[in-house]
C-alpha cells in the first residue's frame, strides 16, 4: 500500500472545505502550471446548448464558459468554493448563477442541460446517485464531460519530478477500475480520449445519452 495515500486522501477531503483557500496554489503546484489547459480539454469536448458543471470549485471552468458567452450554471456542495467562486466571477464582472447542492440530489428539473462537466472531481463521482441525476437532468443526445486525471509527460526536470509525485499519490494514470460500470449504469454510451498536449496527456470520458 502507498504509504501516502492515507495523507492524501485526507487532505483531498479538506481542499474543498477548510483549505479551499489553497486549491489554486496546489492545482498549479501538481500541474506545473498546466491546470487550466487541462480543463480545457474538457470545456472543448462539451456539445453546444446549456452547460452545468458538477462541482464548480474555485469556478475557473465556469467563468471560462461564461466568457465565451455560453449559457452555464456551476454547482458544489461546498459552502467555501461557493464563496470563491462568487468573488472570482464578480471580480471579472461576470453574473453568478451558483447552486449550492450534492450530486446525489440535484434541485433540477429533468432534461434541463445539454452539456454537463466534471474536471477532476472528487469521490462523488463514482456514487452511482450522480450518475443517476446526470441522466435525469441532460436532454436526450446530451453528453456529460469528465476530465478525471492527466499524465505529465514533459521532459524537463520539473515535469518529471511532478510526474513522480502524481504517480506516487495516485493522481494520474488511467480510467480507475469500475468507472466505466458506474456511467453505464443508468443508460450512457462511454467513450474514452487520452488528449495529447505539449507537455501532458489529460484523460476525457465522454458518458452520452442517447436520442436527441
Amino acid at each position: 500500500m502507498n504509504i501516502l495515500l492515507p495523507f492524501v486522501r485526507w487532505f483531498e477531503r479538506r481542499l474543498y472545505t477548510r483549505f479551499a483557500w489553497t486549491y489554486d496554489a496546489v492545482a498549479w503546484l501538481v500541474s506545473l502550471g498546466q491546470w487550466t489547459r487541462w480543463q480545457v480539454v474538457g470545456i472543448e469536448k462539451l456539445p453546444p446548448g446549456r452547460v452545468l458543471e458538477v462541482g464548480h470549485g474555485p469556478g475557473h471552468v465556469l467563468s471560462r464558459l461564461l466568457q465565451d458567452g455560453r449559457s452555464a450554471v456551476g454547482m458544489d456542495a461546498s459552502r467555501q468554493m461557493s464563496r470563491r467562486a462568487s468573488r472570482a466571477l464578480a471580480r471579472a464582472g461576470l453574473p453568478r448563477p451558483l447552486l449550492r447542492a450534492q450530486a446525489q440530489s440535484l434541485p433540477i428539473p429533468a432534461e434541463t442541460f445539454d452539456g454537463l462537466i466534471s474536471t477532476f472531481p472528487s469521490a462523488y463521482i463514482i456514487d452511482p446517485r450522480t450518475a443517476a441525476e446526470a441522466w435525469r437532468v441532460l436532454r436526450a443526445g446530451g453528453a456529460w464531460v469528465i476530465i478525471p486525471t492527466a499524465l505529465i509527460t514533459g521532459r524537463s526536470l520539473p515535469d518529471r519530478a511532478a510526474a513522480w509525485l502524481n504517480r506516487a499519490t495516485a493522481q494520474s494514470g488511467d480510467l480507475p477500475e469500475g468507472w466505466r460500470r458506474v456511467f453505464e449504469g443508468p443508460g450512457f454510451s462511454v467513450s474514452l480520449e487520452h488528449v495529447r498536449l505539449p507537455r501532458a496527456e489529460v484523460l476525457c470520458i465522454t458518458a452520452k445519452k442517447p436520442g436527441g
